[in-house]
């Protein structure tokens, strides 16, 4: 669902995009639910697309997966203090639901922006943060399509044989009879050259 909601440079807050065309899109915004087209040549990032840097070592962490930590924190809730709150206690607060966010590079104005960011989306129902099951069918028929394949040396050996020995186009075919024929006859004269001797 993140996919589909964008923040815009120079224009406040969050907006769905509602329909796209070649050269531009129409955008709706949380905030007052109005309607702007917004071209190519806008500075547009998908919320889904954002990650945050991290010191965790299997790297930066995806803007979904701390939205769905403060969703859990708050149960549901708004955020329960206001991003207008000190340094450290921005830094407080975000470290129990991001603890291992870098907190060099990470700065407090990244943090109330996220943190006005899910306050915003949780006033307009917009609460599933996390990839629907649609993502994850792909992987289910990439599986599918593993169990197809043979399982074992001999068993993809014997499948390349097989394929090996069917003739593909109608010029191998008629070769393929013509060395048979040829082998039929070599047998023959060498069958009749034993019963002479």
């Amino acid at each position: 669902m993140l996919k589909e909601i964008v923040s815009i440079s120079g224009k406040p807050g969050l907006f769905k995009l509602i329909s796209k065309g070649k050269n531009i899109f129409i955008a709706e915004s949380l905030i007052d639910q109005k309607r702007i087209p917004v071209y190519s040549r806008d500075k547009v990032v998908s919320l889904g697309d954002i990650t945050m840097y991290s010191n965790n070592e299997e790297g930066d962490v995806r803007l979904a997966q701390i939205f769905q930590a403060i969703k859990q924190k708050e149960n549901g809730e708004l955020i329960s203090v206001s991003p207008s709150i000190s340094i450290e206690e921005l830094r407080a607060y975000f470290s129990q639901v991001f603890p291992d966010f870098d907190r060099d590079r990470v700065y407090p104005s990244d943090i109330k922006k996220v943190m006005n960011w899910y306050n915003l989306m949780v006033k307009c129902g917009l609460t599933e943060f996390e990839e629907g099951e649609e993502n994850r069918e792909p992987r289910t028929e990439s599986r599918d399509e593993e169990k197809q394949e043979p399982r074992t040396e001999m068993e993809r050996i014997k499948s390349r044989d097989e394929e090996n020995q069917e003739p593909r186009t109608e010029m191998e075919k008629t070769e393929s009879r013509d060395e048979e024929n040829r082998e039929e006859e070599t047998e023959k004269e060498e069958e009749n050259n034993n019963n002479e001797d």
